[in-house]
């Protein structure tokens, strides 16, 4: 049966459409954590400010004054660190839905090169193995450097997102160390 055939190619549009709306539907739902994501965040951000400004107020000592907006300071590179993992955390998982679906494509499609080949090769008229040959061979050969292709695309996409991990760490401490912890008598 050809892959041309009406019910083929009906199938195969369809399969796009739900995969495209799938895809879609991930995008959604990365975004919808990604607002959740930050309406907890700016709660959270007013309700310790809050409660920073009423402490605040009630500090007689300057030195416990100090104290306290450098815990402030620290907790709040917590809570910024904590933030961006989130953030990383929703952008991977829409990520690894859009690698699945390339790759499930990706066999699809060798799939369908490989029953043409052989849909060509079965019905090719004899004495043109020659030719059958050296398309089997071109489209190996195609298929292969498709594969090496996308294995590379994955290798750097793997090593962008382990250098933004990397640099994301190194914010991370950096931004501690830069808030060092200090006691009330600190200062005395």
């Amino acid at each position: 049966m050809s892959s041309l055939a009406p019910e083929n190619v009906i199938a195969s549009q369809k399969a796009g459409v739900d995969t495209t709306f799938g895809l879609a539907a991930q995008v959604v739902g990365g975004f919808e954590k990604l607002i959740d994501l930050n309406v907890r965040t700016v709660r959270t951000a007013l309700d310790e400010h809050q409660a920073l400004i009423a402490r605040s107020l009630s500090v007689r000592d300057p030195q416990e004054f100090f104290a306290l907006q450098n815990q402030n300071l620290q907790d709040g590179a917590q809570r910024v660190q904590a933030y961006w993992r989130g953030v990383y955390e929703i952008a991977a998982g829409v990520r690894g839905g859009y690698l699945e679906a390339a790759q499930d494509q990706i066999e699809k499609s060798q799939r369908n090169v490989q029953a043409f080949v052989e849909s060509l090769a079965s019905n090719a008229p004899v004495g043109s193995e020659a030719v059958v040959t050296a398309w089997r061979t071109a489209i190996d050969a195609a298929t292969e450097s498709a594969n090496s292709a996308y294995e590379a695309a994955k290798k750097a996409a793997k090593q962008v997102v382990e250098a933004a991990q990397n640099d994301a760490t190194v914010a991370d401490q950096t931004a501690v160390r830069v808030v060092p912890p200090r006691t009330a008598n600190a200062k005395k």
